[in-house]
This record gives structure tokens, sequence and C-alpha cells, in this order.
């Protein structure tokens, strides 16, 4: 089984989450992407639970399916074991020649997008443990793994033009930033590109 073990940093645990975590990360989400008005809602908390199960199953049958580890991993404080974000990794497969600076060779005339297929980097921090550098030293660890362990020549991350904390991280982590001018999609808006260095 193809397993991403779990990760430990100077302050930070990596871990896969588990299904205690469903709570806890609810709030985090809530906090992080909503508005904080359902946070409590018994839907709410159930379509949590579900979703976190899946989150779970997820580790475990990409494993066994010998797949890389895609799916959210829990960024927990080593000393006290709270559990304040989540990142993970994800397949990006989408027309990157809409930002100039990427074209790799895909010629600058071409007239239907062409997808590739990347790893990308995505990351949140519960609002109350940010701007500690938290979200930088998990993706540092995630970064270290995927080049040593998994052979990766380059990740990428994607964000918003006005999602300027997250564009922080990508240059704390050495990211070059490339912009679509197009704005389209909303996700794409960003990318940081990281290559391994030799």
């Amino acid at each position: 089984m193809r397993r991403m073990p779990t990760l430990q940093t100077e302050h930070l645990t990596i871990r896969p989450f588990t299904l205690d975590d469903h709570i806890p990360f609810h709030h985090i989400s809530e906090r992080c992407f909503g508005d904080g008005t359902h946070a409590d809602d018994r839907v709410a908390l159930e379509a949590a639970r579900r979703m976190h199960t899946w989150r779970v199953l997820n580790e475990e049958m990409l494993a066994r399916l010998d797949q890389p580890p895609y799916g959210e991993r829990a960024i927990v404080l080593g000393q006290t074991d709270t559990l304040i974000g989540a990142i993970g990794i994800v397949p990006y497969i989408d027309a990157f020649n809409v930002i100039p600076s990427l074209l790799s060779g895909l010629g600058e005339h071409t007239r239907v997008p062409q997808a590739t297929a990347e790893v990308g980097l995505f990351w949140a921090i519960d609002p109350a443990h940010q701007g500690q550098g938290y979200a930088t030293e998990a993706a540092r660890a995630i970064i270290n793994y995927l080049f040593t362990n998994m052979g990766l020549g380059h990740v990428i991350a994607t964000t918003e033009f006005d999602n300027h904390v997250s564009q922080a991280v990508m240059r704390k982590l050495g990211m070059q930033l490339h912009r679509n001018e197009t704005g389209k999609p909303p996700w794409l808006q960003v990318v940081g590109l990281l290559a391994r260095s030799s």
C-alpha cells in the first residue's frame, strides 16, 4: 500500500484525519469558508459528518489501490494535539495555457486550451491560528515528502486574485506566482509553481 506517513515538523503533526475530527474540523471549515450561521445546525452537522467519513475512507481506499495520497490531512499543533486546519494534495487537470508564462511548449497560438495534469496543494488554517506560519510549515513538509519520496519535479497551488494570504504563503514557499488575466475560473486566477531544485 502507498500511504503517506504522519509528518512531524517543529510545531506541527500532519496526519490522516480520524472520525473523531469531524466536529472540530466542521467548525474550522465554517470559520474559514462559511458565515458561521450553520456551525451547530443539525442538518449541517450531519452533512459534515458524511463528508468527513468520506475524507477518512478516501485515505484508506487510495492506499489500498496503491494510488497517490490525494486528499486532506489534519494539521495538528504538536504540543497540544489541537486540530488547527487541513492541508491536501489534489490532482489538477486544467487549461494552464491561459497563463502565458506556463505555456511550456504548448505553443502560444494554440486555439484550443490544452489541459495538463498537475499535482496541487491546498491549505486551510483556523483563523484563530493564522499568522503564525503554520500553513507554510505544513506545506513545506508535504512538498518535501512529494519531492523526496514521490519524485515529483514540481507542485502548484492556485488561488483567487484577492486571496493575498494564500499568495503570501506561496511566496514563502518559494513559488513563482503567475496571473491568469482572464480571471476565469476563479480558482485559477493565480498559480504558484515550485520546481524541485536539482
